[in-house]
């Protein structure tokens, strides 16, 4: 198969524990954009975090935000955008959060700011909501609150770390983004490489004509996944791009 995009998460994947893109990471992107691919990077951080990197790698292709909440393009053109009904999140911080105290912690983007505990607004419709992240240490707690958000039928969920669980609308995922991005570029999704480590991964590991789960990967992406790349510390990007570009 000729692959002509590759679709690179960023946590876990791209970058290393320090948040930078590796030298050898940073050399094989390069040269597959010289050679032609289409490189993008499907995340669950928002526009404002991703074009810093983008920006690094000079990147052209439009970029998956949010989880697929979002397409963008360098500079700064929106291609599409998919909100949470802000009723579900006022019925998260009223019911859940409230329920589990201190036991739980919460971040979230929207289209305005990043929210946490220290500027929820008084009112949720004041704002429109791209992602909503539930987040706690304590397993058992973390499983009950994902159990309840599935009996809803409101979200997509996923999570971008085993201590975390993520909402987003309904039908978007990394792959529906990756989907978007494939149109406006005329590729077809046989034609692309997903490298992920995440359960917010897998729908686009899945779509993919090579779906990749990197060696620090969760069970459940590598169960997923076609191939296994070495993990994130060890340039496993650029073992992909050596490997099938």
């Amino acid at each position: 198969m000729a692959y002509k995009l590759i679709a690179l998460d960023m946590d876990g994947t791209l970058l290393n524990k320090e948040k930078q893109i590796s030298e050898q990471n940073r050399k094989w992107i390069q040269a597959a954009i010289e050679a032609g691919i289409h490189v993008t990077l499907a995340t669950g951080r928002p526009f404002r975090d991703a074009v810093v990197y983008a920006r690094q790698l000079n990147l052209r292709s439009p970029l998956i935000i949010n989880n697929g909440s979002e397409v963008w393009s360098l500079p700064e053109t929106l291609h599409t955008r998919c909100e949470l009904d802000p009723q579900l999140v006022n019925r998260i911080l009223s019911e859940l959060l409230t329920e589990y105290g201190e036991k739980v912690d919460f971040w979230a983007h929207t289209v305005e700011q990043r929210i946490d505990r220290s500027n929820v607004p008084e009112n949720t419709a004041s704002l429109r909501w791209l992602q909503f992240a539930v987040r706690s240490s304590d397993a058992v707690v973390l499983a009950e609150i994902r159990s309840t958000l599935e009996s809803w039928n409101a979200f997509e969920i996923s999570n971008s770390h085993i201590t975390n669980i993520e909402c987003n609308a309904l039908g978007v995922s990394k792959a529906s983004g990756l989907l978007e991005a494939c149109n406006r570029l005329g590729i077809d999704m046989s034609e692309v490489i997903a490298v992920g480590d995440s359960l917010n991964d897998i729908p686009m590991i899945r779509a993919a004509g090579l779906g990749v789960a990197m060696g620090n990967a969760q069970d459940e992406v590598k169960l997923a996944a076609d191939v296994i790349a070495p993990s994130n510390h060890e340039d496993g990007v650029a073992h992909i791009i050596q490997t099938y570009i």
